[in-house]
């Protein structure tokens, strides 16, 4: 099997702070066109630098087979800010022990290369194999994913079946895959009033009561109970803010922040529409982003294939699971069936994030099971 070591540290070694562009993809691209690959690069996004419209560079890549089946790799080559205090360079790969060192060795720099290594021992006439990796998933995911998306319809290239390698492995590798996912809203609460001083209230308006009233509502919400795959909705609030550095006097104005996980017993619109009724009547104003919906590829083919790969090479059978946080996988299900399979997550965003070198070997020999039987299906 290509080494899937040095792929690893060959995508670790090139920085990626998202939004990604530039020397990384080049590192992709260097290793899928020996492959055969046919490799689109572009970048979407015309705003400056740090704001939620900058350029986010994206690749398809994809090899056709004479097989019927498309099967596709989706990732993100943009990792977190490393932040301070690592042992070694957070971009300069490093192992120590039995660890391979470096920021994105998890997250998932090192599970693309077992994909890329994957697919070496894929035959290329099996069927049709394409990766679709994005530069912007832990930024704002305007440009990433949903470009590439737009491309694959326009040049009709969706897969049949995508595994995304986000680190779904809790304790050991292939314990955890992910079917789902929970939805994700945001909301921006205001309460408008009118500054005083705080000895003639009667001249003023307070507005933070009506907004802690609200706030007060919407906590005492029971969303849901669960369903069989979702564990309940929940509901946090995650700000507040009147920013009033005066003792005497009355805020004019007053905000707050709150975060909405939920299932698939709800949407975005749904709930969005049930906060903005709540605090209206407290005179608070709403304004709600939608940043997934949630989704969920049921128990059957496609998990059973992974699940088959994961025991073969680990002895492990991999739980189904619809926990944790938003990826990707929430557009890419608009597109075909998706189930997240990857490294152990125990050290994702951390400082000295690290992976297990015999876990990436073991990771590749999963993905090319998978694929494979994903193409012979």
């Amino acid at each position: 099997m290509t080494d899937v070591l040095d792929l690893a540290k060959r995508l670790i070694a090139a920085p990626s702070v998202t939004p990604a562009t530039g020397t990384v993809f080049d590192e992709m691209q260097a290793m899928l066109e020996p492959l055969g690959f046919t490799v689109h690069r572009f970048t979407r996004g015309s705003g400056p630098a740090g704001s939620d419209d900058a350029p986010v560079e994206n690749l398809f890549a994809i090899r056709t087979g004479a097989g019927p089946k498309h099967f596709a790799f989706a990732g993100h080559l943009d990792v977190v800010p490393p932040g301070e205090g690592w042992e070694s360079g957070a971009f300069e790969p490093e192992i120590r022990g039995d660890l391979l060192y470096g920021r994105g060795a998890v997250d998932m720099k090192g599970a693309i290369a077992c994909m890329v290594a994957a697919i070496a021992e894929v035959p290329a006439d099996a069927g049709t194999i394409s990766f679709i990796i994005t530069g912007d998933e832990e930024g704002p995911a305007l440009h990433g994913t949903r470009a590439l998306i737009d491309f694959m319809h326009a040049n009709e290239h969706a897969p049949d079946l995508c595994l995304v390698g986000e680190p779904t492995s809790v304790n050991r590798l292939g314990d955890m895959m992910k079917i789902g996912r929970r939805g994700s809203v945001n909301m921006w609460l205001r309460a408008r009033g009118t500054q005083g001083h705080v000895a003639y209230p009667h001249l003023a308006d307070n507005p933070i009561p009506r907004l802690v009233a609200a706030m007060a509502e919407l906590e005492a919400l029971t969303l849901d109970e669960g369903t069989d795959w979702f564990q309940p909705s929940n509901l946090e609030i995650t700000d507040i803010e009147v920013g009033n550095p005066a003792h005497n006097v009355i805020p004019g104005e007053a905000r707050a922040r709150l975060s909405i996980r939920f299932n698939d017993l709800h949407s975005g619109a749904s709930l969005s529409e049930k906060v903005t009724a709540i605090c209206a009547q407290h005179q608070v104003e709403v304004r709600p982003v939608i940043s997934g919906e949630p989704f969920l590829t049921p128990p059957g083919e496609f998990s059973g294939l992974i699940a088959a790969a994961v025991e073969a090479e680990t002895g492990v059978v991999p739980e189904a699971s619809t926990s944790g946080g938003t990826s990707d996988a929430r557009f890419l299900r608009s597109v075909c069936p998706v189930i997240e399979f990857g490294l152990v997550n125990a050290t994702m965003h951390k400082t000295d994030e690290a992976v297990a070198v015999a876990d990436l070997a073991v990771l590749a020999r999963i993905y090319a099971r998978v694929a494979r039987a994903a193409l012979e299906s």
